[in-house]
């Protein structure tokens, strides 16, 4: 059985049987892990997610350290190595993923769910989990990548760009250093930083379950014991300091041997438990974060041909994450673009969207939502997030409502309120620039 033939399988079952609003169960495992479960008959197969608050914002003073300690684990566990670990999911069709970001760390697995496939593929990911070993050759290559990579951010104006936001952006507080880390510090973390790291922040109580697949609930509660048995309980990572908003503007310029300059302006956004939350969404879809239909695409592409692309999102997290506008353009239209881009802000504020682009907001938000929860995985990606940042249960249940809901009064009100285009950092990467 190979991941081919998973593949094949999968593309056999078409999942708009799903649930358009599926059913979450939720428990916690026996020593204090949350679980959180869905059934999807439909096709045999699983997905598992075990996520864990162990994201960059843990780093402390060694930026790069939760993504270096991801990286390692299914680089040798219980002593297999790397390509022994990556041979025992290949082996049985499953697929196996890892990743890192500033408040989480992800593992997730895809298998089947006859025995043959699943049980070898849930030792295996247990065994990555639970019993890494760290090994020194591995961690020496894995570091090694991590400069290489930050020596290729240099030649990137959008990955300068990007790292200079978040750091004027959040100064001291966590959220300010990128997951990659810098040079100075990754250079600094060793084995044991990785061990400590692990030992403090790999712990049920810190974890977060999702299972996702064609189980009934007594075998989920079975995989979800069994593949944080040998975790300790441990104790909940502490709260993330709050996010200050900004008290001035701050405006950046990096000179970059470029024909064009990268933009990018934002301030400190929403959380994930913002009561603004849907009223910013809406209105942001309008503004910046629809496409070509958008106002800012509209004001900036297609009215005067300055920037193919431009955007502006909402990034919420456990706190306040970045609402960021960005494009890029030629350096001599750069000050003409960014005017243009703060002009349509503080247009949008003042005025808010018209009836004709809230309901075609709606519409577009609305119609596509079948599509956020069309297969297991994406249902699996959403169930974690629901799990992760505690959200209620019938988050998805009720999403279509909350956007129906939103009116052109409570987006001027929310913008009004939450939104300061005198108090954002912007920052310039590129030639020769106003």
């Amino acid at each position: 059985m190979t991941s081919k033939f998973l593949t094949v399988i999968i593309s056999l079952f078409i999942a708009g049987s799903l649930q358009a609003s599926p059913k979450i169960e939720h428990w916690q495992t026996s020593n204090g892990a949350n679980v959180y479960f869905v059934a999807a008959p439909e096709l045999p197969m699983v997905d598992l997610e075990v996520v864990f608050d162990a994201g960059s914002a843990r780093d402390g003073d060694l930026s790069g350290t939760a993504l270096l300690t991801n990286a390692m684990l299914n680089e040798g566990a219980a002593g297999l190595n790397t390509n022994e670990i990556a041979a025992e999911f290949e082996n049985v069709g499953a697929q196996f993923s890892n990743s890192s970001e500033r408040d989480m760390t992800v593992f997730s697995m895809r298998s089947l769910t006859a025995d043959f496939a699943l049980k070898p593929a849930l030792a295996t990911f247990t065994k990555v989990l639970t019993q890494p070993d760290f090994p020194a050759s591995s961690f020496e290559r894995m570091q090694k990548q991590m400069l290489i990579g930050l020596q290729a951010e240099k030649q990137s104006p959008a990955a300068i760009a990007s790292r200079a936001f978040y750091t004027n952006l959040y100064g001291k507080h966590p959220y300010a250093g990128m997951p990659s880390g810098d040079e100075a510090s990754v250079q600094k973390i060793n084995i044991a930083a990785l061990k400590a790291f692990y030992k403090q922040y790999y712990v049920a109580k810190n974890a977060t379950v999702v299972l996702v697949g064609a189980l009934n609930t007594q075998q989920a509660k079975d995989i979800a014991e069994q593949v944080l048995k040998g975790l300790p309980a441990g104790n909940k990572a502490s709260p993330v300091a709050h996010v200050d908003e900004m008290i001035s503007a701050q405006n950046i310029v990096i000179q970059y041997p470029s024909s064009q300059t990268h933009i990018v302006m934002g301030q400190p956004g929403a959380s994930r438990h913002d009561p603004d939350y849907f009223a910013l969404y809406v209105g942001n879809h309008i503004l910046g974060g629809s496409g070509l239909v958008s106002q800012l695409s509209n004001e900036i592409r297609e009215k005067r041909g300055l920037s193919y692309s431009v955007y502006s999102f909402f990034r919420p997290m456990r706190e306040s994450g970045p609402y960021q506008f960005g494009l890029q353009t030629r350096n001599d239209q750069a000050k003409e673009a960014l005017d243009v881009m703060q002009k349509t802000l503080n247009d949008f504020i003042s005025k808010g969207p018209s009836e004709a682009e809230l309901t075609a907001a709606k519409q577009n938000i609305t119609g596509g939502f079948a599509l956020r929860v069309d297969s297991n995985n994406k249902i699996a990606d959403y169930t974690a997030m629901i799990g992760f940042y505690g959200l209620p249960l019938d988050y998805l249940e009720n999403f279509n409502a909350k956007i129906n809901a939103v009116t052109i009064e409570q987006i001027k009100d929310a913008f009004a309120r939450r939104v300061h285009p005198d108090k954002m950092v912007t920052i310039l990467v590129g030639g020769q620039t106003e």
